[in-house]
């Protein structure tokens, strides 16, 4: 997996996530959703709409957070879900 940071201010970030597909980047925007500190977040996979480009942009709002510790803290959340789905698989 690839970044490349296109655009962050104290409260927004644009993120390119090269090689990731829609299953991830909903996954990825869900959890976003669901924090607390995060006013939006939403990506854009759509070539026609996005000047040609074809690997996802992550665009996030934070309410006052520094935008990429607010990803980073979505990616954690993700590994511990898949962990504990992974554990419960193992249990069953």
């Amino acid at each position: 997996m690839e970044l490349r940071v296109i655009e962050k201010t104290d409260t927004e970030l644009r993120i390119e996530i090269a090689g990731e597909d829609h299953t991830f980047m909903n996954v990825l925007k869900g959890v976003l959703l669901e924090t607390d500190d995060v006013a939006a977040a939403t990506y854009d996979m759509n070539p026609e709409q996005s000047g040609g480009q074809t690997e996802p942009v992550l665009t996030v709002k934070s309410e006052s957070g520094d935008p990429l510790d607010v990803l980073a803290d979505a990616a954690e959340s993700i590994t511990d879900r898949t962990d504990a789905l992974r554990d419960a698989v193992k249990a069953a």
